[in-house]
């Protein structure tokens, strides 16, 4: 028996061969290839939304960040019914994909007239579903000392039965994994118990709606929307500040899920003590639960973050080096360094460069400027020194002793790659040597580096303490 024709399938699975002509000719063989060719169609369902996937979440974040809009447009130029493009990862939509349960075969018997069915079993039906990022799960923070604390209590509140505490209350600086939490908390929640449900709110959001609601003269359905959910998340509430109506909301609105029992997760730029503008009662309420901190990452932490990005993107080549450059130099958010990762990988399929230490300055140039001009040279002869246990004034000298000669070149080729002196300059200071000097040994650590672990483990090291 002929299957029909699903013309709608054929019709989107047309266009796509189509955007997929045009997108190989605007973006070029080589980036196509990288990015671009390995995005496939999932059946269509009808809801004028396009779904594509990708292997991993790495491209699938790429391709989001650069290529989103053009999708969109290039596939309305074909089917002006399409409402949105949609890119996810592929293992994150199988996950959201419940296969049927098998039919039973029919019985070659016919059942007796008078059986009589068995009584469904009255079931809860799955609460529909918040969209939560699905790059943001547990099993993708990286953890280290810096967040421990706030990754443990946020699995903690997303664990079923009594909550252990309420509310949660993360704060830190931009960038530091605070939304990744939030989203992995709702993920988890629900996963655990697919017929609850889950708010995450960003505060400016629930502020807008809020005042949408006076405006419509309609608070009831307002506060019943939000205290009718099992978890609410609230993030950025340093944005309410100096607003009441808001505050005196958020407080109601806290106060009626702990009389309930049930969960709420804030976050915010800094600790409840030090919030400028808030209602004491709110603070107060805030502040009697769980209260921790995402510190800035440390440096191992950094590598680490780099290290489990890089595993997502197989058959990129970043040497070791320039990773210990972007750990030891971008410090500032976890947000900072992935996207300063992204770049170079972006920018490198779109060259067909090889990512190498030149190839991260001229790229990167801007982003790694700032801590370089804080490390002197003194700096350097000091903790190289303090390393291989020699005298400073040896590293100046004029002695060419192995054991002293090797030391300075490496405390030369720290020089290069952490200051921003010439290489006259850097010369001068290492007993007035010539700048011919300076580039062997730059040029000697720099093979030394591929074939001796000792010399590559000590410049590692050092780049560590003197970056870190």
């Amino acid at each position: 028996m002929t299957m029909p024709v699903d013309h709608g399938q054929v019709e989107v699975a047309a266009a796509w061969a189509r955007v997929r002509q045009n997108l190989r000719a605007s973006a070029g063989q080589r980036l196509f290839d990288r990015w671009l060719k390995p995005m496939e169609l999932v059946a269509p369902d009808g809801d004028g939304v396009v779904r594509l996937t990708l292997p991993s979440a790495f491209m699938t974040d790429w391709v989001r960040n650069h290529y989103a809009e053009r999708l969109t447009h290039e596939f309305r130029a074909q089917l002006p019914q399409v409402r949105d493009v949609v890119v996810e990862t592929a293992t994150a939509l199988q996950a959201r994909i419940v296969p049927p349960a098998p039919m039973p075969e029919a019985s070659a018997v016919p059942a007796p007239l008078t059986a009589a069915p068995a009584p469904a079993v009255p079931q809860r039906a799955p609460a529909e579903r918040p969209t939560f990022d699905p790059r943001y799960r547990f099993d993708r923070f990286v953890v280290s000392a810096s967040n421990r604390v706030a990754f443990n209590a946020a699995k903690a509140v997303a664990e079923p039965g009594v909550p252990r505490f309420s509310p949660l209350f993360l704060h830190s600086g931009t960038g530091l994994g605070k939304t990744h939490l939030m989203h992995a908390i709702g993920h988890a929640f629900l996963d655990a118990d697919p017929a609850a449900s889950a708010v995450y709110l960003p505060a400016e959001r629930f502020m807008f709606e809020f005042v949408a609601a006076m405006r419509a003269r309609d608070t009831h359905g307002f506060k019943a929307k939000l205290r009718g959910v099992d978890l609410l998340m609230i993030d950025d509430l340093q944005f309410v500040a100096g607003k009441d109506a808001t505050q005196e909301e958020c407080l109601h609105t806290i106060n009626a899920f702990m009389d309930a029992g049930k969960r709420v997760v804030i976050a915010c730029d800094r600790s409840p003590a030090l919030l400028d503008g808030i209602d004491p009662r709110l603070l107060s309420r805030l502040g009697g639960g769980l209260v921790a901190d995402i510190k800035t990452p440390e440096t191992d932490l950094r590598h680490a973050i780099l290290a489990a990005k890089l595993a997502e993107v197989p058959g990129i080549a970043v040497p070791g080096d320039v990773v210990d450059l972007l750990a030891g130099r971008i410090r500032g958010s976890v947000r900072e360094l992935e996207g300063a990762l992204n770049r170079l990988i972006a920018y490198a399929s779109l060259t067909g460069d090889t990512i190498d230490m030149a190839f991260a300055h001229a790229t990167l140039g801007e982003m790694l400027a700032g801590p370089a001009r804080r490390v002197t040279i003194d700096d350097i002869q000091r903790a190289v020194s303090a390393h291989f246990e020699v005298k400073q004034l040896d590293l100046v000298s004029a002695r060419r002793a192995q054991v002293i000669a090797r030391p300075r070149q490496v405390a030369m080729y720290l020089a290069k790659r952490l200051t921003t002196r010439s290489l006259p300059e850097i010369g001068r200071k290492f007993g007035n040597r010539d700048h011919s000097t300076v580039i062997h040994a730059v040029r000697r650590i720099e093979e030394l580096r591929g074939v001796d672990r000792e010399i590559d483990t000590a410049v590692r090291t050092l780049l560590r303490s003197l970056e870190g």
